[in-house]
């Protein structure tokens, strides 16, 4: 199978909700997104999920008020997401199936590294945000050290990444990524995260049910994002 290819998302389809299978560490990333996301200020606030997958965001997301619609091309997935709260829309982030405007607040989470097109995803991303509204992502940086980390290290090691999830060709650059964002009225601010190295090692000897995400000095590797469309 060759990196980056859907189908592996529907070999491991039984997975997804397994807070020590394959996608162990989507759980913990997904619990460090949903804080950048504040409560939800006004009745009705919609939130986009890009590239929901089962819906991993939904539970840490539960009493901030948003409506929850998640995109993504896996049928499979959406239904598993539909069974947390999530409404599915089944569309690529690349030509997403909702309105302009239409969002309170946009998640892009652990879909940039994935896509053949950034530009194009962050105008989607952008495009669907009303004035005032919020972007929040994280993905991984086009470094030497993040394809050393995230591909040679992390997909290597049980429970931490499925072996061929990435293609070290997508990784995101990171001007690029602040560039696109900015010309979209959306002005960017990064920070580096990693899993706490204390909650790893006691969770991989079934100690800890899951790993905190913490902030690091760099965004050479894994990193979030937080901006404001302009009003």
């Amino acid at each position: 199978m060759p990196p980056n290819d859907p189908v592996l998302y529907e070999r491991l389809a039984d997975q997804w909700w397994r807070p020590r299978g394959p996608f162990a560490m989507l759980h913990w990333l997904a619990a460090a997104r949903a804080a950048l996301v504040p409560p939800a200020s006004r009745p009705g606030a919609v939130l986009v999920d890009l590239g929901c997958g089962a819906g991993l965001l939904a539970p840490h997301l539960a009493g901030k008020g948003y409506r929850h619609i998640g995109v993504d091309l896996s049928r499979t997935a959406l239904r598993q997401a539909g069974e947390h709260g999530v409404r599915g829309v089944q569309g690529d982030v690349l030509a997403v199936p909702l309105s302009d405007g239409c969002a309170d607040v946009v998640v892009a989470g652990e879909i940039l590294e994935h896509v053949h097109d950034l530009p194009g995803a962050v105008a989607q991303a952008c495009r669907l945000l009303r004035p005032g509204g919020l972007l929040v992502l994280d993905t991984l940086a086009a470094t030497a050290l993040c394809r050393w980390v995230a591909v040679t290290v992390a997909e290597r090691l049980p429970g931490l990444a499925p072996r061929g999830v990435h293609d070290p060709a997508l990784l995101v650059d990171r001007a690029v990524l602040i560039g696109e964002c900015a010309r979209h009225g959306v002005r960017l601010t990064l920070r580096g995260i990693r899993p706490s190295m204390t909650d790893l090692l006691v969770w991989a000897v079934g100690r800890r049910a899951s790993v905190r995400m913490v902030p690091v000095p760099t965004t050479a590797v894994l990193f979030q994002g937080r901006g404001r469309k302009e009003s």
